[in-house]
């Protein structure tokens, strides 16, 4: 009994030093963070303006806490961000998305309002983005036919242009390291906004790579050298922006389950074998009932397979996507077979089980989940 008292009692205090260091970490973090762009707000202000975190306003859900609808005082609607107390990237999470996004303004990226700070809650106040999540419209079947052409290529603009403010017209040179469709709002005029930017990672100027032993992402839409070494660049957004063209495209998830016939085993593949064959228009989203331009579906289709070549070097920077897709008149180059064609998802797979099989790694996750990690958190 005295054994499990004493054992009782060590675990509660190391907890509770956990959650002090913690809670000194961020605040220490917020004199780095501007309020010229951004307001903070006290706790009780924010109970008031969600209804006391009313269940009835609840409007999404994510690996690193609940958002909510709420009305400022002045009647604004806002979406209120809650990061989760038990997450343990909740601290760093709140460090970057405040400290990131508060500097950052386009219309293609979400604008943060203010925050609040207060004991072990940590909250993100962001406009309130009317039409949810591309995926809430893409891959529902019936919500996918409000999606025509003209608004799909809008969104694909919109994201691009949002990239490339990122990676090169900031005063802050920033890969997204998550962008998949559940993190590309869109307002009331279906124009697309980047979102969450808790993985999010600041390059100095002139770096142009980094490495990390922690992969970060969600699954379908990491390149493979970040997967396989955890190597990340500006490359691995344009990757992601790859796949979720394709998504954009075909309306198909890119972890969906092509049938035997196609001889494909994921998206890439199914894109891939298509483009080979001059069938490209035929993976085209049904739903859009041959209403679109060939000639600019051909060349998202063919940009997007440049997104995704495996050779890291052999992907175009985000000024060449811009630029390819606003222009049928731009040099383009012939897309080699995207990554994970050939086998690379067993070689992924393979690494996952190994990294597995030393100690207990949260599972992967698909892209219904905000985050997810091949090494454990």
């Amino acid at each position: 009994m005295l054994l499990f008292v004493l054992c009782f009692y060590f675990l509660k205090m190391k907890r509770a030093t956990k959650s002090q260091s913690v809670v000194k970490e961020t605040t220490s973090a917020m004199t780095e963070i501007p309020t010229v762009e951004s307001v903070q707000y006290d706790f009780s202000t924010i109970k008031s303006i969600t209804n006391c975190f009313s269940p009835a306003n609840k409007i999404g859900e994510g690996g690193y806490g609940v958002v909510y609808k709420g009305r400022l005082p002045n009647g604004q609607e806002v979406a209120v961000k809650r990061l989760s107390r038990t997450s343990t990237q909740g601290a760093v999470e709140f460090k970057n998305e405040v400290a990131l996004v508060a500097k950052l303004l386009h219309r293609n990226l979400v604008k943060l309002l203010g925050f609040c700070l207060e004991g072990e809650e940590k909250i993100l106040i962001y406009e309130f983005v009317p039409n949810k999540s591309l995926d809430y419209f893409l891959f529902d079947p019936s919500k996918k036919q409000l999606l025509n052409w003209f608004t799909r290529f809008k969104i694909i603009l919109g994201i691009a242009r949002g990239l490339l403010y990122l990676h090169e017209d900031s005063l802050l040179k920033i890969i997204h390291r998550d962008l998949k469709a559940s993190n590309v709002l869109l307002d009331e005029d279906m124009n697309s906004k980047i979102s969450d930017f808790g993985l999010a990672r600041i390059f100095m100027v002139d770096q142009t790579q980094g490495n990390t032993s922690r992969v970060i992402g969600t699954y379908g839409y990491m390149s493979p050298e970040y997967v396989m070494h955890g190597l990340f660049s500006v490359k691995i957004d344009v990757f992601s922006f790859g796949v979720l063209l394709l998504e954009i495209i075909t309306g198909k998830r890119n972890n969906s389950l092509f049938m035997q016939s196609t001889g494909a085993k994921d998206l890439l593949s199914y894109a891939w074998k298509h483009w080979r064959e001059d069938r490209a228009l035929e993976m085209v989203d049904q739903s859009l009932g041959g209403l679109y331009s060939r000639n600019e579906v051909i060349q998202c289709i063919h940009v997007g397979l440049l997104c995704v070549q495996e050779d890291v070097d052999e992907r175009p920077t985000m000024a060449n996507v811009v630029l390819m897709l606003n222009s049928f008149s731009a040099s383009m180059k012939t897309p080699n077979p995207p990554a994970f064609f050939n086998g690379g998802i067993e070689k992924i797979s393979a690494r996952q089980e190994a990294d597995q099989s030393k100690s207990k790694s949260q599972p992967l996750s698909v892209n219904e989940i905000s985050t997810s990690e091949l090494y454990p958190r």
